[in-house]
């Protein structure tokens, strides 16, 4: 009861001052990000970030995840209208969205995705509420041994899942986010390590350069190399009418909200992931799945409410272990430790107003992005017209004026010009972006707790395996690697089908 006074409050806060125009402005803003192809949600926060250095820490974060939320949604406009997800995140929207306004049902089809995207983050706000509380007060058990085991899980995880055929090339691009990481000063006795002389590398890499220069000039670099294209908005029709339509479909946005949000929690997966694991649920659990991606209500239903439910879902290991369930959320945490707020496992002691106050920005930000989403879709729609490649530009400057008003260093401009190049060439050969930067979010936490780990056990690395906690996180990341493995998988499938055929014999005797 104390946690649904303290939630009220929050949101009456934010309901009755002037932050409630900040939450229509941040939301739109993020709608039209979102709906611009090239521009991802991950590039919108880091910029946005950049501008909210001057503002209060909680209106800061609270425009953040307006703008957050606004572009995980505004990206399914683009998907439906012209067969062009705005974001990863609605790639999945893409295969009944279009289909669905090929045939004249453009408004029903957006619709759907914008109840589906209020009701998924209502899900996940939901879980944010009620898990986030007790993965913080479970995670006061974890000590500096179990902190880096979960700093590795999240790296081999994340290397896993954004890089289905070839784990390999995930796991090489968080670990070189990991070194990247271990450039500067370490934290106990000031060493300088891998600057070579370099005086500005003795304060390492800032953060928000290499994510604004992976992400922001990354697609500057991309766009830049593709033919120029010119985005016509094909007709709406009508979308009021079919909004309520959508609420009949309990099962679908309750499972996708479900599934979205677990999917958001786990570290650097995140909302498309989200969307692709909902949208295979819903196509099973149907009774007519031959109608998926012919234009199928349920299945864009399914897509948009999962990758919605997974931007709540990325705030729950946020907030309570301070390590990134996306990379909008990577950003959004180094906001936050820019702004002097700490999260992590002592939030629910030290900051629990602040925790129901995000609790609240995620409620109202949903609603913002309801009411904007079905009141004005015809007038988004222009934003339709503007060429990627004008927006390029204007992007470049952002991405270089960001860069250097946080330390106000030409060397941060040169740093996101750098790995600007360095995302450009991931992407160009098929290496993940999303893990390098989690590895560069969680190489602090890793390299302190090992160090930290070591001088408890007096050197001693048995302990790393003994404890209890420890011993399971680092059995998950053994299986992990073991069955990404070619030979580990056919001798699991030989066995699965050794077994399988006795019973079938069984049966038919």
């Amino acid at each position: 009861m104390d946690g649904l006074f303290h939630f009220l409050n929050a949101v009456a806060a934010i309901g009755l001052s002037a932050d409630i125009f900040v939450v229509i402005w941040a939301t739109l803003l993020g709608i039209v990000i979102g709906m611009i192809p090239g521009l991802t949600a991950t590039l919108g926060v880091a910029l946005v970030t950049t501008l909210t250095f001057t503002m209060q820490p909680n209106t800061a974060i609270l425009v953040l995840i307006c703008v957050y939320i606004g572009a995980i949604y505004g990206g399914g406009r683009t998907a439906i209208l012209l067969n062009i997800p705005g974001t990863p995140a609605n790639a999945a929207s893409v295969l009944d969205g279009f289909p669905l306004a090929k045939t004249g049902r453009a408004g029903e089809a957006m619709a759907i995705a914008t109840t589906g995207s209020f009701l998924g983050s209502i899900v996940g706000m939901l879980g944010l509420a009620i898990v986030a509380p007790w993965l913080a007060e479970f995670a006061l058990d974890f000590t500096s041994f179990e902190f880096f085991w979960l700093a590795v899980f999240g790296i081999v995880l994340c290397g896993q899942l954004t890089a289905m055929d070839d784990p390999l090339k995930g796991w090489i691009a968080g670990f070189f986010g990991l070194l990247i990481a271990m450039v500067g000063q370490e934290s106990l006795h000031a060493y300088a390590r891998f600057s070579y002389g370099v005086p500005n590398l003795e304060g390492g890499f800032g953060l928000l350069p290499v994510l604004v220069g992976a992400f922001g000039c990354a697609e500057v670099f991309v766009v830049m190399r593709q033919e120029a294209t010119q985005l016509v908005a094909s007709k709406v029709g009508n979308v009021l009418s079919a909004a309520l339509s959508s609420l009949r479909y309990t099962r679908t946005w309750l499972r996708s909200g479900a599934i979205g949000t677990f999917m958001g929690v786990v570290p650097g997966v995140g909302e498309d992931m989200g969307a692709w694991v909902s949208y295979a649920a819903a196509k099973r659990a149907s009774k007519t799945p031959e109608e998926f991606g012919r234009g199928s209500p349920d299945g864009l239903l399914a897509a948009e409410t999962g990758n919605n439910a997974a931007v709540p879902g990325a705030l729950i290991p946020v907030l309570t272990l301070a390590i990134p369930g996306s990379a909008p959320a990577a950003v959004l945490l180094a906001a936050m430790i820019i702004h002097g707020l700490r999260p992590g496992p002592l939030i629910m002691i030290t900051q629990a107003d602040f925790f129901y106050s995000v609790v609240a920005m995620v409620f109202w930000a949903s609603c913002a992005m309801l009411v904007l989403g079905l009141l004005l879709t015809r007038p988004l729609l222009y934003v339709l017209k503007i060429r990627r490649e004008w927006l390029m530009g204007v992007i470049f400057v952002l991405c270089v004026v960001g860069s250097f008003a946080i330390a106000g260093r030409i060397f941060d401009v040169w740093v996101m010009i750098g790995f600007g190049l360095i995302g450009f060439l991931m992407r160009e050969t098929g290496f993940p972006v999303a893990p390098m930067i989690l590895g560069v979010v969680l190489g602090p936490i890793l390299d302190n707790n090992l160090r930290r780990s070591l001088s408890i056990s007096q050197g001693n690395p048995v302990d790393f395996v003994t404890r209890p906690i420890s011993a399971i996180i680092a059995g998950m990341v053994l299986l992990i690697v073991l069955f990404s493995l070619p030979a580990v998988q056919r001798a699991v499938r030989a066995a699965l089908s050794r077994i399988a055929s006795p019973v079938k014999n069984n049966g038919h005797g």
